[in-house]
């Protein structure tokens, strides 16, 4: 049912490439150039990004450890839980950047 475990490490390879190292760099303290209007909402913008990147952890890292169904359906269920928390923060990101 999981497939070959190596798909999985390269597609948590290119989420953490790709989707890491700027919430962690806003976390940080620095504002991407094409978002400096709307500083108010970075730090949920970032917590919604890491959400999405908890998202792929559930789902990849039971794959690649070959973990039974039950395991495999029941991380796939708390990724929906780890959208949920994505779309809200980003609403609210968006609720507390001023409107022009």
């Amino acid at each position: 049912m999981n497939g070959n475990p190596m798909y999985h490490w390269m597609a948590l390879a290119v989420s953490t490439a790709v989707m890491l190292p700027i919430p962690l760099a806003v976390l940080a303290g620095w504002t991407p150039p094409w978002m400096r209007k709307k500083r108010a909402g970075m730090r949920l913008r970032a917590y919604g990004v890491l959400c999405f990147y908890a998202l792929m952890l559930a789902n990849g890292v039971p794959r690649i450890a070959d973990a039974s169904t039950e395991t495999v359906m029941f991380c796939m269920n708390v990724g929906f839980g780890f959208i949920a928390a994505a779309v809200l923060l980003f609403l609210l990101a968006e609720r507390k950047d001023p409107q022009r």
